[in-house]
């Protein structure tokens, strides 16, 4: 019984490293810097905040190895329920780790261009500025295509969750909206950008809050040990 619950609280401790440097990489690292179309305030801004830039770069790297950990621990948790499903949530995370990771070359990029003077003799101020700006809204992109494997991998998640009777059904129920909402959200965007940046609050809000009661009830309540379960333990 000490194992699924020990399992379950690495797996919450290792989500709050995603959550904690994700967000901060996210809304106050590239947030504080990128200002998409305006080319000279966001090399400005990458200039004024070179660290913070370096920061974010480092801590997304960090939680993409978290995410990856995150999965494989819910993977040795929740095999049992239905294996294929518990292998298909590893490899969309690890799909969308990878894909978060090659992304990160477009914030070294934009570094590299806003801070070496090199490159602004070579380009000239608003050519040099231009490319900044390019190399943080491909990388903006670049997020939201990781984000369709940020939801796919919910979607295994859920049903294991919602099956396996050591989580309230509701939050597998949880999960599985918050997949179709990120999907939504992210096909939104590229079809339709001004409609996606008016829904966007609205269509990842269900996956935040699945998150974080998925990541909150793992490191509070752990695991409910299935009745059947304990029975055969205590007969073992």
């Amino acid at each position: 019984m000490r194992a699924p619950q020990h399992l379950a609280r690495t797996a919450g401790l290792f989500y709050l490293i995603v959550a904690i440097l994700g967000g901060f990489a996210h809304f106050f690292s590239r947030g504080e810097v990128y200002r998409p179309g305006d080319a000279t305030g966001t090399a400005r801004n990458v200039v004024a905040h070179a660290d913070l830039v370096r920061a974010g770069f480092v801590a997304d790297l960090v939680q993409a190895a978290f995410f990856l950990f995150t999965a494989m621990t819910l993977y040795v948790l929740l095999k049992h329920v239905n294996r294929n499903a518990a292998r298909a949530m590893v490899i969309f995370v690890a799909v969308a780790v990878a894909i978060i990771c090659l992304n990160m070359v477009h914030q070294l990029a934009a570094l590299l261009v806003a801070t070496d003077t090199s490159y602004a003799g070579a380009l000239g101020a608003r050519g040099s500025d231009a490319l900044v700006l390019l190399m943080l809204d491909l990388q903006h992109y670049g997020y939201l295509i990781a984000q369709i494997f940020f939801a796919l991998w919910l979607l295994p998640l859920g049903y294991l969750v919602h099956r396996s009777g050591m989580f309230p059904r509701v939050l597998g129920v949880l999960l599985v909206i918050g997949c179709v909402g990120y999907l939504l959200d992210t096909f939104t965007l590229f079809l339709a950008p001004d409609l996606g940046a008016a829904l966007d609050p609205f269509l990842v809000a269900p996956a935040g809050i699945a998150e974080i009661a998925m990541l909150l009830w793992l490191l509070v309540k752990g695991v409910r040990i299935p009745r059947q379960d304990t029975s055969v333990l205590a007969t073992a």
